[in-house]
């Protein structure tokens, strides 16, 4: 599958390789993501279900986690897929990570197209609404 550019294509193959290692015995329905960070690595995570279901982390989750054990940064581009390997949207709770973590001006890709943080999650809520 090819989304139109070479860093979309790698991106996404780095998406597909990270939903390899996703732990989903309960949903079948195995994720990853992979984004670009703004020093030029990328970071990858891939959902963990429990038998707990509430307390499953989303494959976001374990990308803002390798961003930040890695050396933090700022996020600048970034992809879902499922094990279809189709591209996913972000559930609203990892949106609001994505934002925290790349803001506004974060290329998204979906299924409609590549599209910016602040359209995938207008009017967000972050840092600079804490005083």
């Amino acid at each position: 599958m090819s989304l139109g550019s070479p860093l979309w294509d790698q991106l996404h193959e780095a998406a597909v390789e990270a939903m390899g290692h996703a732990y989903a015995p309960y949903s079948h329905y195995p994720v990853g993501a992979a984004a670009l960070v703004d020093d030029g690595r990328v970071v990858t995570g891939c959902n963990v279900e429990n038998a707990a279901y509430g307390v499953a982390l989303c494959a976001e989750c374990g990308l803002i986690s390798a961003l930040h054990l890695s050396g933090g940064g700022k996020l600048t581009h970034f992809v879902c897929v499922d094990g279809s390997r189709d591209v996913l949207m972000p559930c609203g709770r990892c949106r609001q990570l994505l934002w925290e973590n790349g803001g506004a001006d974060l290329q998204v890709m979906t299924s409609s197209g590549v599209r910016r943080m602040d359209e995938v999650l207008p009017d967000a809520f972050g840092a600079d609404n804490l005083a």
